[in-house]
């Protein structure tokens, strides 16, 4: 908002050398794309997976239906519609995880302490990626930081968008991490208990404390929701991110920019049209964004720091060793994985 530029606009102006500035496009670009064709893929079976236990008709079947609707709201080119599409989705789903875990009664004691003395189970390290992958979404910050010139333009004075910015981030942030906690807490009950979180269906014993017998059908729709959430704002965040670094505007009108998104939408239509296994794909899409969060949040930070750029609004010393503990953890993650994958724990 200060700069009402984009992160990949901001990034084509902080390298000088144009060798350097050509690498740091075509890395951004590169990682843009994959991170996001690997996501959209988890994003449309996951939402087939909702419709395949509502109907029991196969989540290939209904990939090609997923693509199409969320090519439908992103080619609306209004913002508002989007946004509200996206929220209407989400926020049923979320508060029943909430009650749900409330409800199921969880070892409060257990969750405080894994937050501040967490641990590494055997085997878990591709979780735990996948975890910070989907959490801190390397594609967001792209997506936030072009998004916010959509909804408080220009003509809104710089110090109140800023505000009411900062309120809603603040907002999205902290609710997004209290759903992520229910959510662990609930499969975690189940888990405790026995259950087999392997299919849809399974995972829709989490809300049974709540829901009964409706469960399934409840856990199916949000599961639908929350999969063509996340196919409308990958493809839109690859499209910001590709036309910010490349130079050719961010309309959401634009050509180019549709093309981009709509390329985004048809890979991850195919991918999940290809038959791998449902929950394996997921998980391995939210972990190649988590191995792919460190490259995009270096850049993220050296654009933040850039006075010429962003005058008094430049990042504090808090916020950069924020910022650098994301980066080293998510750097280590994913170094330990690649060690142990070829050499053994």
């Amino acid at each position: 908002m200060v700069t009402r530029e984009g992160l990949g606009e901001a990034l084509r102006t902080t390298f000088t050398n144009r060798a350097v500035r050509v690498l740091a496009t075509s890395l951004v670009v590169a990682a843009i794309a994959f991170g996001n064709a690997a996501f959209q893929m988890g994003n449309i079976t996951g939402a087939g997976l909702g419709l395949e236990a509502l109907t029991g008709v196969s989540h290939r079947t209904w990939a090609v239906a997923v693509g199409v609707s969320a090519a439908a709201v992103l080619a609306s080119g209004v913002y508002r519609v989007i946004e509200r599409v996206l929220i209407a989705m989400v926020v049923l789903m979320s508060v029943v995880f909430v009650l749900t875990a409330i409800i199921v009664r969880p070892d409060v004691g257990g969750i405080v302490s894994g937050m501040f003395v967490p641990t590494l189970p055997a085997g878990a390290l591709v979780t735990v990626i996948a975890l910070i992958g989907t959490t801190v979404v390397p594609y967001n910050l792209f997506l936030h930081a072009s998004a916010v010139r959509e909804k408080w333009p220009a003509s809104v004075p710089l110090r109140d968008a800023l505000g009411e910015a900062r309120l809603d981030t603040g907002m999205s942030v902290a609710f997004g991490g209290l759903v992520t906690l229910a959510i662990l807490v609930t499969a975690a009950s189940c888990y405790s208990l026995g259950t087999n979180l392997e299919s849809a269906a399974a995972m829709a014993t989490q809300l049974e404390p709540l829901l009964g017998k409706t469960a399934k059908s409840f856990f199916a729709t949000g599961f639908l929701a929350a999969g063509l959430t996340s196919a409308i704002t990958a493809p839109l965040a690859a499209a910001y991110a590709t036309a910010g670094a490349l130079g050719w505007g961010s309309g959401l009108r634009s050509w180019k920019f549709r093309a981009t998104w709509a390329l985004i939408v048809v890979v991850g239509t195919a991918l999940a049209l290809a038959g791998y296994r449902p929950l394996h794909a997921i998980v391995f899409a939210q972990a190649a964004n988590g191995l792919l969060l460190p490259v995009v949040a270096v850049f993220l930070l050296i654009v933040v720091n850039r006075r010429d750029l962003l005058g008094d609004h430049t990042n504090g010393l808090v916020a950069n060793i924020l910022g650098a503990v994301v980066v080293v953890t998510a750097a280590g993650l994913g170094f330990y994985m690649f060690v142990t994958a070829f050499i053994g724990e």
